[in-house]
């Protein structure tokens, strides 16, 4: 078999999130498939934020890669931490204003545990933080986001690439890790890759 005959592999996203499939197109890469990884995303107990999201993220890569093998698998995790203190995904209206009444006037980090398995099987890690401070929130601004619904599913319970971008005073960072993809460290390693 020749160099030209040989099957280029595919990039396969393990995520189910549009908003990733989104920022890979901004930088001009389109996954071959989309193949949301089933893991359970419950944190260990005393997982540190940091441990966790680099957890997830190489767990989420190795449950697509075993059914992909030769193939770059790409997978990331996302956590708001306020301190040690892990905010998951919001799924109800009383966890975003829990998570919101917390961040108010705080600065918090967002963490991308990003990890990329290549086509000969080797796993390459990231762990991407960004610090995110917010201003003091009032009840109102509170208010009117819990019923604009942009929180739902949302780590930390809010979209900085929506409404909540009024919310924050300051980046320190990668924005596009917040958002749910660290663009600069996801290139570095697919281009590593060739």
């Amino acid at each position: 078999m020749t160099d030209s005959e040989k099957e280029i592999p595919r990039l396969i996203l393990a995520s189910s999130s549009p908003r990733r499939v989104d920022l890979l197109a901004q930088i001009g890469i389109f996954p071959d498939r989309i193949v949301p990884a089933d893991i359970d995303e419950t944190p260990l107990n005393n997982e540190l934020p940091s441990a966790l999201v680099q957890r997830l993220g190489a767990a989420k890569a190795a449950a697509v890669a075993a059914d992909y093998p030769g193939d770059i698998i790409l997978a990331c995790d996302t956590v708001v931490a306020v301190g040690r203190r892990i905010l998951g995904k919001s799924e109800t209206a009383e966890d975003a204003r829990r998570f919101l009444t917390l961040l108010s006037g705080r600065r918090h980090r967002v963490l991308g545990g990003l990890s990329v398995i290549g086509p000969d099987g080797r796993a390459h890690h990231r762990l991407v933080s960004t610090a995110v401070a917010f201003k003091r929130l009032e009840k109102g601004e509170i208010d009117a986001y819990i019923a604009s619904d942009e929180w739902h599913g949302k780590a930390g319970g809010y979209a900085i690439q929506g409404r909540a971008a009024t919310f924050v005073r300051k980046i320190i960072g990668s924005h596009s890790n917040i958002v749910g993809l660290p663009l600069f460290e996801t290139a570095q390693l697919l281009k590593g890759l060739g």
